[in-house]
């Protein structure tokens, strides 16, 4: 199973106002949103899909409104524009890492298991979790696990990390596990562990600059009356999508016009995050912390 799809009648729901029109998945990965759009589109409507992995050619759909191209969606506008395709009246991101990308250790996605340090959605970019843990600064790790991982001892977890690999590198994810053991907090130690992956991943894949860059393509290429639905699952990201759906910036703040109305570019569809119901919760754990959020373009 390469991915069990989170919130997926929810975002389709939200997403698409009209069967014959054009629409983007963003994150294709195994193709379950992607799926469900073309099921709820007529003949005449269109799917362009992104995903950056190599690994979800394997999920390709044979169907003549699919067109996928395999790169990050931060090259969304340009390829829309490419193929022709804008106005768009839909565009969704599930922002997860799929199921398929967690459970293979050659990814090091999760300390789970034993692989790599790797961490890149792309295993074509240079930049990857060994350089970060390897040759970063002790100030550059500190900023990226404070402010990424929002971890409390940002600072003694990049000093311990220098000091290590004075005499030994750290070149797999239990050696970085077990070099941290004695700074981990006492039965705390799960949430510890993801907020540091999480940490060292957004840095390798560059991922809340990426989206701020999605937003705004997705604004230029949207029609009036066209859906924006984005699926997020932490705080970081989550906060970045409230701000930019509620003002159209990345700090949340209404601006208005000459006579004080607000000048805002979406509808928020839901005001509250949609999450998970019970039911998917109990056939898919993954989706406890999901939330998505969906408007339309004024």
């Amino acid at each position: 199973m390469y991915h069990k799809s989170v919130l997926l009648n929810e975002t389709i729901e939200g997403l698409i106002t009209d069967s014959s029109g054009t629409y983007v998945d963003a994150t294709f990965g195994g193709g379950g949103h992607s799926r469900e759009v073309l099921n709820r589109l007529d003949e005449k409507g269109l799917l362009y899909s992104f995903d950056q992995d190599p690994d979800s050619l394997q999920n390709l759909i044979d169907d003549d409104r699919f067109t996928f191209i395999g790169q990050n969606f931060k090259y969304l506008k340009n390829f829309i524009k490419f193929y022709n395709a804008d106005p768009v009246d839909g565009i969704m991101a599930d922002l997860g890492v799929s199921s398929y990308q967690f459970d293979t250790a050659e990814r090091g996605f999760s300390f789970r298991f034993d692989g790599p340090l790797d961490f890149r959605m792309n295993p074509q970019n240079s930049k990857n979790g060994d350089l970060v843990i390897n040759e970063y600064s002790e100030e550059e790790l500190s900023d990226i696990f404070f402010q990424y991982g929002e971890l409390r001892n940002a600072r003694q977890i990049a000093r311990h990390i220098v000091k290590i690999r004075k005499t030994q590198g750290i070149n797999t994810t239990f050696e970085l596990i077990e070099q941290l053991k004695s700074i981990t907090p006492r039965n705390k130690e799960h949430k510890f562990l993801a907020q540091l992956f999480q940490a060292i991943r957004i840095e390798v894949n560059d991922e809340l600059e990426v989206l701020k860059d999605f937003l705004l393509q997705s604004s230029d290429i949207l029609k009036s009356g066209g859906r924006l639905a984005v699926i997020t699952f932490h705080s970081l990201e989550d906060r970045i999508v409230k701000n930019f759906f509620k003002s159209g910036n990345f700090k949340g703040e209404i601006e208005k016009d000459f006579y004080g109305n607000p000048n805002v570019p979406f509808k928020l569809i839901n005001r509250k995050p949609i999450t998970a119901t019970e039911e998917e919760l109990e056939v898919n754990n993954r989706s406890r912390s999901a939330k998505l959020r969906v408007v339309e373009k004024i």
